[in-house]
């Protein structure tokens, strides 16, 4: 890229990406691929997610034009690579909060930031929501654009001046570069963004819906986030029917926004939906036509040292987790063996700022309890985890005795969460452990910046 003599890219520089395609990025590929043929090594990638898209990563991390990654989720042959020890220094996992925090206080200096742009005009206004690669809102590039020292719009949509809607103005981007293509929306799109049909997780769904009835929470105002799995999802449409059935109005609703919740906005369930990301091109559709369909950055999001952000106003969050132990620690990044294979994403944005978070969950998975004594990596503290659904129960933790009362009033299965891990055990047997390397290959951050855990290379 011409661009790159213009921007003055050079070795040792970090430069940062969105991951509002997901899995249809095109862009941080081409980028690094560029960049490897001018000779330019020992980059930091700071991309608010890695997707299996990015398999051609691993040829650069091995050949030392990426020597450290920064990143709030990193899943595929990118996580497979981390995970192994290839990357010469550990990745830095962080929240989509703690992420936009770390740009904010400059703990996270980016040099260039490439912002794929689905359509964008020549002095550089950008947005996601038109043209024919739109992704919807680019709410986890805001903090990038306001904060680079350099922000380069990247755009295979390039049309007249002025461009309209704008969702990053041409304030804040200093070079334009269009491309045949930067993205395919199609990626967006996943598995785990559908409501699920699993008679087990419709069970959890439905508990789910149960446990906030009964909290005291599901009222006119009420405001609700959800995960982008199929059992949040069902909790969602079974939270639509109780609304439906109470006449109660919520305010607004917020995550990575699916066709679902657009559903429920239109419907009247909801007043508002606040949208840092898209996941299904319904989603894209609404945040372009519906005015009520607000566009929202990281930083209003989730940002903890700002004067506020959104994710203190949720009333309920209803999350996922790979493991969660007796003091309610949850894990979203390793796996049962200890490889990498997500992130914490706004899991523990979200669950820090809900007056209830709720965590669904199968009690065991592919054989395996899920409940653990300790969860292999900590992402989100249990003083921020109020419930655990299960197929077989619901957990309180201690700290919400009002919780509990209400719960065992309302005659919810409430259980003590030992009491579930011992059902676990019983139903698959208590794992060995699974041994640890030395060698630290990732640091994770919380979202005010402390470290709360790493993660070692597998033995």
């Amino acid at each position: 890229y011409a661009v790159f003599t213009k921007v003055g890219l050079k070795s040792g520089m970090t430069l940062s990406f969105h991951h509002h395609f997901r899995n249809g990025d095109m862009l941080m590929n081409q980028v690094i691929a560029a960049a490897a043929k001018r000779g330019i090594k020992d980059l930091r990638i700071a991309a608010s997610s890695i997707f299996p898209v990015h398999a051609p990563l691993v040829e650069f991390i091995r050949s030392g034009v990426i020597t450290r990654i920064d990143s709030d989720y990193v899943s595929g042959p990118v996580a497979e690579a981390v995970s192994s020890g290839l990357l010469p220094r550990a990745a830095v996992f962080r929240t989509h909060g703690g992420r936009a925090r770390a740009i904010e206080c400059g703990d996270l200096h980016i040099d260039v930031a490439f912002i794929a742009a689905p359509s964008a005009d020549a002095y550089g206004n950008i947005n996601g929501v038109t043209g024919e690669t739109a992704c919807g809102s680019l709410g986890y590039a805001f903090p990038d654009a306001d904060y680079a020292d350099q922000v380069v719009a990247v755009t295979d949509n390039l049309q007249p001046y002025p461009l309209t809607p704008i969702s990053i103005s041409q304030e804040r981007v200093d070079w334009v570069v269009e491309l045949e293509k930067i993205g395919d929306p199609n990626g967006i799109v996943s598995g785990t963004t559908k409501v699920t049909k699993d008679p087990v997780q419709l069970i959890i769904a439905q508990n789910a819906a149960k446990a906030i009835a009964a909290s005291g929470l599901l009222q006119n105002g009420f405001s609700l986030q959800t995960g982008a799995g199929g059992a949040s999802l069902a909790a969602a449409a079974f939270i639509a029917e109780m609304m439906r059935e109470k006449h109660v109005v919520g305010s607004f609703i917020m995550g990575g926004i699916t066709g679902l919740l657009v559903k429920m906005l239109e419907e009247g369930l909801f007043k508002r939906i606040l949208d840092v990301q898209d996941f299904d091109l319904e989603a894209v559709r609404s945040v372009r036509e519906n005015p009520a369909h607000e566009e929202v950055g990281a930083c209003l999001y989730a940002s903890p040292f700002n004067s506020g952000c959104i994710v203190n106003q949720l009333d309920c969050a209803i999350l996922g987790a790979t493991e969660i132990d007796t003091d309610f620690n949850v894990n979203v990044l390793t796996g049962s063996a200890g490889a990498i294979m997500g992130g914490s994403g706004g899991h523990s944005d979200a669950a820090a700022g809900a007056k209830m978070t709720i965590i669904t969950a199968n009690l065991t998975r592919s054989r395996i309890a899920v409940i653990k004594d300790r969860v292999r990596t900590i992402c989100t503290p249990g003083e921020t985890v109020d419930v655990l659904v299960t197929e077989w129960g619901i957990a309180v933790n201690p700290r919400r005795t009002d919780l509990l009362e209400r719960f065992t009033k309302a005659k919810l299965p409430v259980h003590s969460i030992e009491k579930l891990r011992e059902k676990a055990e019983r139903l698959c047997g208590k794992a060995r452990p699974i041994p640890e390397g030395e060698r630290i290959v990732g640091i994770v951050e919380y979202r005010d910046g402390t470290i709360i855990d790493v993660v070692r290379a597998r033995a």
